[in-house]
């Protein structure tokens, strides 16, 4: 199977969530907004400075708040054949890219557009720095083993599989990426496989703050990640992870 070569992941906000969405991660990653694209305007791009952009933003025509991922190969078409195979479902050839579902129904899109240069993590004035560095996949247990096989077929990442008494396996890309996939083990079922970002930071609390000034929520805190809920309807986490364990190569714990 052809291995992509980048991960982008996509913010889909409900028609109604869309702009206040669009806008409170505009000021969580400081990246400039590009012009609306796509036959509605539907379509924008968060454009990290000197670097290839990997957070796009959607307005869905209906349905909730959710993330999906875009997958770049060299060939779409040819590897949603091969992924039909192992389980997945095409939604919609659109020519220049393929909607799929998983084996546990979660939406992902094959692309072709190009990309290679990873942002570094951003510095802020308060004095630490971060970058959102995971898309972590929330898996019901019954598909969990089946949803895991097909990610670590699709991408040749390294796997890393669940600790004994841990929910989370993990596959981790070569440093050229922007993003790695987290795969958690929920401890009831669900319909479908959705999915959540996560930021790492050189100072979680400090990063936290920076986000509540920003507009988001504090939830509940755990011993390696902080919940945090934008007013969009997107929830996300801040982790105790170090933004240069990807950057630099060194991927590790987070």
């Amino acid at each position: 199977m052809s291995q992509p070569f980048w991960v982008s992941a996509f913010l889909d906000f409900a028609p109604d969530e869309h702009d206040e969405g669009l806008a409170l991660w505009e000021r969580l990653t400081g990246y400039r907004r590009s012009p609306p694209r796509g036959p509605h305007g539907e379509f924008a791009t968060l454009q990290p400075e000197g670097a290839d952009d990997y957070l796009r933003v959607q307005r869905l025509a209906d349905g909730p708040t959710r993330i999906h991922v875009d997958v770049h190969v060299t060939d779409p078409g040819a590897t949603a054949d091969e992924l039909t195979a192992a389980g997945a479902t095409v939604v919609d050839d659109k020519g220049d890219f393929v909607v799929l579902e998983s084996p546990g129904r979660f939406e992902f899109c094959l692309v072709s557009h190009p990309a290679r240069r990873r942002p570094p993590p951003t510095s802020w004035p308060e004095g630490h720095s971060s970058f959102v560095d995971q898309v972590c996949l929330d898996i019901p247990p019954s598909s969990y083993d089946a949803e895991f096989d097909f990610w670590h077929r699709l991408t040749g990442w390294e796997r890393k599989d669940r600790e004994d008494g841990s929910e989370f396996g993990r596959l981790n890309p070569p440093p050229s990426f922007p993003v790695q996939l987290l795969l958690q083990r929920l401890d009831e079922d669900e319909q479908r496989v959705r999915a959540h970002l996560d930021w790492s930071s050189t100072d979680r609390e400090a990063e936290t703050a920076r986000h509540v000034a920003a507009g988001s929520e504090r939830g509940e805190r755990f011993e390696g990640w902080t919940v945090m809920h934008g007013p969009a309807g997107m929830t996300y986490c801040v982790t105790a992870a170090h933004p240069e364990r990807t950057y630099r190569g060194v991927v590790g714990p987070g």
